[in-house]
């Protein structure tokens, strides 16, 4: 059993993928407590439902493009049936967790979106380091932005661990309402940093508090 917080279809707001319709299946529950959470919601509310009961919300969508995010996903243990299930159905899954939890059971052909949790996030010291090496070609990492010592600590991340070569893209995304995109920019331009910055397109397409988009 799972215990899911919300499955909704959407515009997919981040990664390589923003722009494109998508179905999210968000589960409950996380161990972290970033400092600019946006879903804290998914801490505590959900209800159980089986993995046939996912996959048949799911479906009802009949999109190719599926999102698994939460809270923290990898907290549950049917989320890997869950993923196995999804890609034999023919879609493209895509996984969202917080960096602080081991990847190497995700099936190889999903999708990670890996967040390195940067010093603003309270968290930074829960990274599992570990996980960079379990990246794959298609897989991504992202930081969270909410100060020029945020952007030193992912700068310095980048670099050292030479990131682009290990998966397929690097994002940066300032903390929505708290620091300015455009002076963000004009750091990684600065530094010619080898990585894309990220907006959360559904905060401007909706408002940053709707929930289920």
């Amino acid at each position: 059993m799972l215990t899911v917080n919300e499955i909704f279809y959407s515009i997919q707001g981040e990664s390589t993928r923003a722009g494109r319709p998508c179905v999210f299946v968000r589960l409950t529950a996380c161990d972290l407590r970033c400092t600019w959470c946006d879903t804290p919601y998914a801490f505590h509310e959900g209800r159980k439902q089986s993995v046939d009961e996912v996959i048949a919300a799911v479906e009802r969508h009949e999109c190719p493009l599926v999102e698994i995010t939460g809270g923290e996903p990898l907290l549950q243990e049917d989320v890997y049936p869950l993923m196995d299930r999804l890609l034999a159905s023919g879609r493209t899954v895509m996984l969202e967790t917080g960096g602080h939890r081991p990847i190497d059971r995700v099936p190889a052909d999903v999708v990670k979106i890996v967040d390195i949790k940067c010093p603003g996030s309270g968290e930074a010291d829960k990274n599992d380091w570990a996980n960079l090496d379990r990246l794959g070609p298609h897989d991504e990492v992202k930081f969270v932005i909410a100060d020029r010592a945020d952007y030193e600590f992912a700068r310095q991340v980048i670099q050292s661990r030479n990131l682009e070569s290990r998966c397929a893209a690097v994002s940066i995304s300032p903390v929505h309402g708290v620091l300015d995109a455009r002076l963000l920019s004009e750091w990684m331009l600065a530094d010619r940093l080898p990585a894309r910055l990220q907006l959360q397109l559904h905060k401007f397409i909706w408002t940053p508090t709707t929930r289920g988009v």
